[in-house]
């Protein structure tokens, strides 16, 4: 079996970071919806701004808010304003083709692309 990316939301950004929550990253339902995330699944969170990685769960925040609120502890490492990729994985003994999403300032979806040897080229 093999750890492959599944879903991935390229450079969205954080749009609140609360060190007092429970903990996870509340995602915009339509973000979730458009690359196959599950409320309550592990994803792995890049910080294009800093280079932070965690690994954290999402949860769902309301469908057309653009909201990517990071939580708890994770939000001493990941701040409001940054960049970020999120990215959820699936083990399994086939390749898998992600559905990846590039959205804009505000968290809409821009483009919906593929990834080829490190080059991201757009769906359709």
């Amino acid at each position: 079996m093999r750890s492959l990316l599944r879903s991935k939301i390229h450079l969205a950004t954080v749009t609140e970071a609360n060190v007092d929550y429970v903990g996870s990253v509340a995602i915009d339902r339509d973000l979730v919806d458009a690359v196959g995330l599950w409320v309550g699944e592990k994803v792995l969170i890049a910080s294009a701004t800093t280079g932070a990685r965690l690994e954290t769960y999402v949860i769902e925040a309301p469908r057309g808010s653009g909201t990517v609120g990071i939580n708890g502890a994770a939000a001493h490492l990941i701040n409001a304003g940054e960049k970020v990729i999120i990215m959820g994985f699936e083990l399994c003994e086939k390749p898998v083709q992600p559905q990846v999403i590039l959205v804009d300032g505000a968290n809409r979806i821009v483009e919906y692309l593929t990834e080829r040897a490190g080059e991201m080229i757009p769906v359709g």
